[in-house]
């Protein structure tokens, strides 16, 4: 009796040590797909067309993006860094706070209040460059979403500031959305009312309306960069 109370302590603690090794190998295979799981922080640096000037909240580019990652199966969130009436300037100046250590991505959407100041494109770029840089420091993917300058400006300066973003895009190796309202001028282009029913009374900040037509293009592009993100 006594070698058989043995035997089975020893066959008890073989299945208890079996069981551990188990869990131990469970443990280890789903460690990947929980690690899959944490949505990729994505900072969303950017003026007032970021930050959601004029409308609700949950209106807003980055609430509506949110909501678009989300309908469309991407594990992300967005960080609404956006401030309205920044320049580029202003975004270089607090892209070093704004990149926090939980930043796992970065968008830049910079460049309409430096062209409604008429602002010299060498002096914008050169400041692209350096939140670009900053970012590229610390092993950031990056989303660039330009602008179109207007022909008011002339042609010389319409090809500097056109021209910066594809540049500045290929030169770091981003992703790149060359006009960010460029899905409302496609609209306008079949119906020349049709930015006045996606604009502000201010006809320089999209509607709600306005902003969904832009997440809607735009989004694959987030996705891809939450896919970088993730390699």
């Amino acid at each position: 009796m006594g070698r058989l109370r043995g035997k089975g302590r020893l066959l008890a603690y073989g299945a208890r040590s079996r069981g551990r090794k188990f869990l131990g190998a469970l443990a280890l295979a789903l460690a990947p797909l929980a690690a899959a799981a944490e949505p990729v922080v994505v900072a969303a640096l950017g003026d007032s067309l970021t930050q959601g000037y004029g409308l609700p909240v949950e209106d807003g580019l980055v609430p509506q993006l949110q909501d678009w990652l989300a309908e469309n199966g991407v594990a992300a969130e967005v960080q609404n860094a956006g401030v309205s009436g920044d320049t580029t300037a202003g975004g270089l100046a607090r892209i070093g706070w704004t990149l926090t250590s939980e930043v796992d991505a970065l968008i830049v959407a910079l460049g309409g209040n430096d062209l409604l100041r008429g602002i010299d494109p060498i002096a914008s770029r050169t400041n692209l460059e350096g939140i670009l840089s900053e970012a590229r420091s610390r092993g950031l993917p990056v989303l660039i979403i330009g602008m179109e300058a207007p022909g008011n400006y002339g042609p010389g300066y319409k090809a500097a500031f056109d021209g910066m973003y594809p540049d500045l895009a290929m030169r770091y190796d981003t992703l790149l959305v060359p006009d960010m309202l460029a899905p409302l001028k496609v609209l306008q282009a079949d119906d020349p009312q049709a930015m006045a029913r996606y604009m502000q009374a201010d006809r320089l900040h999209p509607n709600a309306d306005g902003v969904r037509v832009i997440v809607e293009a735009i989004g694959p592009e987030v996705a891809r960069l939450v896919a970088r993100a993730q390699h």
